[in-house]
């Protein structure tokens, strides 16, 4: 059997990543913070999940490099208020000290829909299967 994605879930999330973006490129790292879940575990590399203020600190690193962010989200799934969502991202540019920054990836992220109905991170992990 297979179930139909429900294109309102679908265009809300779409949304989600469109702000996640829009906030990284930014700058605005209090703002990402608070798409997190107070447990939001972010895996910036394998193996390595950090949560809280460590998690703010690896993304403010990340928007340090000022180099844009660019995300499409390519599928996802959802039970209720919980979300798989498959992310294709990059990030490309050049730092403020003129190192060539080149990263990109497909994400396996978690989110769940709060009572106030904002989507936020349960788990970030933009390395995907890794």
């Amino acid at each position: 059997m297979e179930i139909a994605p429900d294109p309102a879930l679908h265009e809300a999330l779409t949304a989600h990543v469109a702000q996640w973006v829009d906030l990284f490129n930014k700058g605005e790292v209090s703002a990402l913070d608070r798409l997190y879940e107070d447990v939001g575990v972010l895996v910036p590399v394998p193996g390595h999940p950090v949560v809280g203020p460590e998690r703010s600190a690896v993304n403010a690193r990340l928007l340090s490099f000022g180099v844009p962010l660019e995300a499409r989200l390519r599928r996802c799934y959802t039970a209720d208020d919980i979300a798989l969502l498959v992310i294709d991202w990059s990030l490309k540019g050049t730092d403020p000290d003129g190192n060539e920054i080149s990263m990109a990836g497909t994400a396996t992220d978690v989110v769940r829909r709060g009572a106030d109905g904002i989507w936020r991170y349960v788990i970030d992990n933009p390395s995907g299967i890794e």
